[in-house]
């Protein structure tokens, strides 16, 4: 019943808090709730006279999203939608005529969809049965719906979190790396003991030994990660002489030596190299006497993917490669006819393309640019090409690692939060100060008593996700029925 403008204005209100609510800038510090992290970073700026900006930072919570008792709660479901399920069709006989309220009982909602919506949004059993009836079965849908009718709020964790472990952390010596870990396993009881912390110690110092790894297990990794891998090795040039036995077995070969690089329980333990870290974890489970799982990991390398010298690399780059660009260009003209070789000097190579090849492929900057060159810019097929020609290995990290500052972390108490946070500055003396490192251990705590908090800036929330949050405002029952004395 509201006019649109005011509509408008109260869900601009709402969707300013919202991106606030998911902001670390927009927080009241947790040491001084006068001033936001947002002004206390620029008091010290100040205060240090070099600028110093949040990067990035990973939270856990201890069994986010983990329940013990999966059959009992899928049972518990049933029974109890079972109850309400006959009266309704009871109901729906004496309306016959009614033809739109029969499509309901046709939906099939499982005990499996009723729990993953409770856990996204903490609505009660009935009203997520009643929202994925109301839209086909769909969780996002019916997500929506429950949140248009006030009953959910915007990701709402998980009420029901029963697992037991600890959240841990490594930070290297230097603050140039770091890691965040949450172990799990099943009592209270061994996750509080010295063994089970040592566990916890000791996979998230692996974890910051080896660098190529990016899934606890090789079965974490996508298919189509794996697919696209496979396809790549049976390109290359150095397999395509030999017969197609021949070439399969090589592949088969090197994709499950890339699998294991990527996996965790793959790699050589760290304090004992003749057993791997799978070994050690079933060496502890026979120890314990229960089930120990490593359930997720978050690493941060110090200035990863970051350079100082953004422009001078640019120059640095025009100058060089125009240097080659004239002597090709006087070759084609003595060989007008052969009109597929004029192809190339039509694609115009940025330096910024050839800067963020060489970040993600490790190549040399004439490869770089000779690759783009052959794939008309496009830096994913100069990447794929550069890789087959034995140029570039998979997802090489950025050799030009050149941003200071520090890798931090906050663990509170009883490990059940665990906080990894990226800071930097522009100078080594800075970060190795005693004043930078209290800022960074700020930070650190600060996200850990901020749950909502998703992103440094507002400005980090995409669009899309923006404008989807107005679309469900705007919906919301409460816009169109309300009195004029409370609107």
């Amino acid at each position: 019943s509201k006019p649109e403008n005011i509509r408008e204005k109260m869900v601009e209100g709402r969707i300013a808090k919202l991106l606030k609510e998911k902001a670390l800038l927009e927080q009241p510090f947790i040491k001084d709730s006068s001033k936001t992290v947002e002004q206390y970073v620029n008091e010290m700026i100040a205060t240090l006279g070099e600028k110093i900006s949040i990067r990035r930072f990973e939270r856990f919570n201890l069994g986010e999203g983990l329940e013990k008792k999966n059959e009992n709660f899928a049972e518990e479901i049933a029974k109890q939608t079972a109850v309400k399920a006959e009266p309704k069709a009871e109901k729906k006989e004496e309306k016959k005529e009614e033809a739109p309220k029969e499509d309901k009982p046709k939906v099939a909602v499982s005990a499996a969809a009723v729990k993953e919506l409770r856990a996204v949004s903490g609505a009660g059993m009935m009203d997520c049965k009643k929202a994925l009836q109301e839209n086909e079965g769909d969780v996002e849908k019916a997500g929506e719906w429950l949140r248009k009718k006030g009953i959910a709020s915007a990701d709402k964790k998980a009420s029901r979190i029963a697992a037991e472990g600890a959240v841990g952390s490594y930070i290297h010596m230097g603050n140039s790396i770091g890691v965040l870990v949450e172990v799990n396993c099943e009592t209270d009881f061994v996750a509080k003991g010295d063994l089970f912390k040592g566990i916890v110690a000791d996979v998230a110092m692996q974890i910051a030994a080896n660098p190529t790894v990016e899934v606890v297990s090789t079965a974490d990794i996508p298919a189509e990660v794996v697919e696209k891998e496979k396809a790549i090795e049976m390109g290359k040039e150095d397999l395509q002489s030999k017969p197609e036995n021949i070439r399969e077995k090589m592949v088969e070969g090197r994709i499950a030596k890339l699998l294991k690089e990527k996996a965790l329980l793959e790699q050589p333990f760290i304090k004992d190299s003749s057993k791997t870290v799978e070994q050690y974890v079933n060496e502890m489970i026979a120890t314990l006497g229960e089930k120990i799982s490593i359930r997720r990991f978050e690493r941060f390398n110090l200035g990863e993917g970051l350079e100082k010298k953004n422009e001078n690399f640019a120059e640095e780059i025009a100058k060089q490669t125009a240097v080659k660009a004239e002597p090709k260009a006087e070759k084609k003209e003595e060989k007008k006819e052969e009109a597929p070789k004029e192809d190339k000097p039509k694609v115009a190579v940025s330096a910024a393309a050839v800067k963020e090849l060489r970040a993600v492929s490790g190549a040399g900057m004439m490869d770089c640019k000779k690759a783009l060159q052959e794939n008309e810019g496009d830096v994913e097929k100069a990447g794929e090409w550069l890789r087959k020609k034995g140029i570039a290995s998979a997802d090489k990290k950025a050799s030009r690692i050149a941003a200071e500052g520090a890798v931090g972390s906050y663990i509170h108490m009883g490990n059940s939060i665990g906080v990894l946070v990226e800071v930097n500055c522009e100078t080594d003396f800075v970060a190795k100060g005693d004043l930078f490192k209290g800022i960074v251990a700020d930070v650190a705590m600060q996200i850990a008593a901020n749950p909502t908090v998703e992103v440094v800036s507002t400005a980090d929330i995409p669009a899309e996700v923006v404008e989807k949050e107005k679309a469900i405002e705007m919906g919301k029952e409460d816009l169109q029925s309300k009195p004029e004395n409370i609107r």
